[in-house]
């Protein structure tokens, strides 16, 4: 059984590079996900330890205040933490592979919409993390 680890130690705040190393052969797409919401949407990075112990360190991405996203290095792999409206979910659901789809509809409900954990191992969902996260940005009518 494959076990995701996350970076748990609180006490000792990681250097992104120590991140990179722990997310293995993924290290490169998460410094590539990491750099690309920076370039393209002009997030904020800053590291965090948000939500307690079994979560861990992540990346939180910020535009101004608001959260945009936050990114969890873990062992082989990283997750995307972020919440859409079902209106942003409806955009891109034609637009993903399965494994997306039903990260879409087991969601974690949150008023008009809800929270996925992408969990990146290929390049396949790092794009569709891509997709998922550009939908942030779009105008719903």
């Amino acid at each position: 059984m494959i076990m995701y680890e996350r970076m748990l130690e609180k006490s000792k705040q990681p250097a992104i590079e120590e991140m990179e190393a722990y997310c293995g052969d993924c290290g490169a797409l998460f410094m590539l996900f990491n750099e690309w919401l920076s370039t393209t949407y002009h997030t904020r990075q800053e590291l965090s330890y948000p939500y307690g112990n079994h979560y861990g360190w992540c990346i939180a991405h910020r535009i101004k205040k608001k959260l945009i996203c936050n990114v969890f290095p873990e062992r082989n792999a990283f997750t995307v933490m972020v919440r859409l409206s079902n209106n942003q979910f409806d955009t891109i659901f034609s637009k993903v592979q399965p494994y997306t789809k039903e990260l879409i509809i087991n969601k974690y409900s949150c008023g008009d919409g809800g929270w996925i954990h992408e969990r990146v191992l290929t390049q396949e969902h790092y794009e569709d993390a891509k997709i998922v996260l550009s939908a942030k940005f779009t105008k719903v009518s």
